[in-house]
């Protein structure tokens, strides 16, 4: 009917009865069709990640799941200015997007918000602190998390580049490159358990691309491999100390 579709689902936990269509048609409809159809720009809005006592299924980060689908975009801000900007800029790609927005974000961000409209570019990830000797790796909430950590490490002398992914599928992979040829070290930190999370991509593409300029192993600081927690949150999340502690032993390995 030439309208643009956005669904919303509360919350990401509870996306997976959507998937198949989400991953098996949506996904898949332009391709099987020759390019002669298309999900009409379709865009999937889903809350997701820690909010500090949602426990087992209001806690969850999803997003690897849908990075190994071709045909969708996958998309997540890390401040207000940035939400607006990449979810209009998602309503008007052709292409279905899931938008994951950090819960952290509804009640803890406070940041001036252009009333007019403006698009950011997908798939261009932004260096938001210049450093030079470990690259920093993230999206959504964990961006505040990082820049924590990065304060901290520019205590002890250590000067770190914060990059924010920004758009998950497809990556920016040159950005990234570019820094860690820079700085010769890398950390990646997020959310979601760390084994099969999207960093462990991150890690491989840059080990693929950078591995004569790495100084020390690729870190990954992330979620835990059991279910999200409710009462031991504090231990699952990927905190500013356990950061700290990562970028203290890439720079000095």
């Amino acid at each position: 009917m030439g309208n643009r579709a956005i669904a919303e689902i509360q919350f990401a936990d509870y996306i997976y009865p959507a998937f198949d269509q989400i991953v098996n048609e949506a996904a898949k409809f332009r391709y099987r069709s020759g390019n002669q159809f298309n999900c009409g720009g379709l865009t999937i809005r889903a809350p997701y990640g820690a909010v500090g006592h949602g426990g087992h299924y209001h806690s969850q980060s999803p997003e690897a799941f849908f990075c190994h689908v071709p045909g969708i975009k996958v998309v997540i801000p890390r401040s207000p200015r940035q939400a607006k900007g990449l979810l209009l800029s998602c309503i008007r790609d052709p292409n279905p997007v899931v938008f994951f927005e950090p819960k952290w974000l509804y009640r803890l961000a406070v940041e001036e918000v252009p009333e007019h409209d403006y698009m950011l570019p997908l798939s261009e990830a932004e260096v938001i602190r210049q450093g030079s000797d470990i690259t920093l790796v993230g999206w959504g909430a964990q961006l505040s998390v990082m820049e924590q950590a990065c304060n901290e490490a520019e205590k002890d002398g250590i000067s770190c580049e914060l990059i924010d992914l920004k758009t998950l599928l497809p990556w920016d992979k040159e950005t990234v490159e570019a820094s860690v040829r820079k700085t010769g070290r890398v950390l990646i930190s997020h959310e979601a358990p760390v084994t099969g999370g999207f960093g462990a991509e991150i890690s491989a593409s840059i080990v693929e691309r950078c591995f004569l300029r790495l100084e020390a192993p690729v870190a990954r600081v992330c979620g835990l491999d059991t279910p999200f927690p409710l009462v031991f949150e504090p231990f699952y999340m990927p905190t500013k100390n356990k950061i700290l502690d990562a970028i203290k032993a890439t720079v000095n390995y």
